[in-house]
């Protein structure tokens, strides 16, 4: 005869065990805290931004043709690859005076452009906030002077400079309290698993009948008593 498992039999399961899920939940959140707050190094993100605009270097001139917007879009890609070459960042290195590697600094800098837009967006990296918006600030212009001196063309206008920002960007606590809450449940739950498998004592007249394969007859109540000098029995 198979065995029936209904819900009420795994709501007794994990209920007789709450003590423990519950120790296992508010430690894994207890050490999710300590572990972001303590070991987690903050990091800055600040994005300074430019847009394509005409090719043309008059001043005043604020209108754009079609040939120069096609020319503009085929170029998005080429720009994003020049904002990072070594000879821009190399210079950018020098221009503020980091103590950094190219190779280093290319990891913190990430160029993407606005979809359906000629806007590009140069993010930076950095623990310092003051530095990440000045890198970001500094690759912008680095970049345009590249774009200019390459293709003899200066159609590449500063949008928003860098703003210092003031919350890190790889340190959410709302979404790291979640995740370790979401471990803590699965451990819980492997381990309200594990400990009902090993545990192969006799609780009720049913384990009895399971194990033997046999029916329960009588049972024999727990009964308390007092005799007349107080002693419970």
């Amino acid at each position: 005869m198979e065995e029936e498992i209904n819900l009420k039999d795994i709501f007794n399961i994990f209920w007789d065990r709450k003590i423990g899920i519950i120790v296992i939940i508010l430690t894994c959140i207890v050490i999710g805290f300590i572990y972001t707050t303590f070991f987690v190094n903050p990091v800055y993100e600040a994005t300074s931004t430019a847009i394509l605009t005409s090719n043309s270097g008059e001043e005043g001139q604020t209108s754009v043709t079609q040939s120069e917007v096609t020319l503009n879009n085929s170029l998005l890609s080429t720009y994003q690859g020049i904002a990072t070459s070594d000879s821009v960042v190399s210079k950018v290195i020098s221009n503020l005076g980091l103590k950094i590697s190219a190779e280093t600094l290319k990891s913190k800098i990430n160029v993407t452009s606005t979809i359906n837009t000629q806007i590009i967006q140069i993010t930076v990296e950095n623990a310092n906030v003051e530095l990440a918006a000045k890198i970001a600030n500094e690759i912008r212009q680095v970049f345009t002077d590249r774009v200019a001196e390459l293709y003899d063309m200066q159609n590449i206008k500063p949008l928003d400079d860098a703003k210092i920002p003031t919350s890190p960007s790889n340190i959410n606590h709302m979404k790291d309290l979640i995740i370790f809450v979401g471990i803590g449940i699965v451990l819980a739950v492997a381990y309200v698993f594990i400990a009902n498998l090993l545990d192969n004592t006799v609780k009720s007249s049913s384990d009895i009948e399971k194990a033997t394969g046999l029916n329960v007859i009588a049972e024999i109540p727990i009964y308390e008593f007092s005799t007349n000098k107080g002693r419970r029995r």
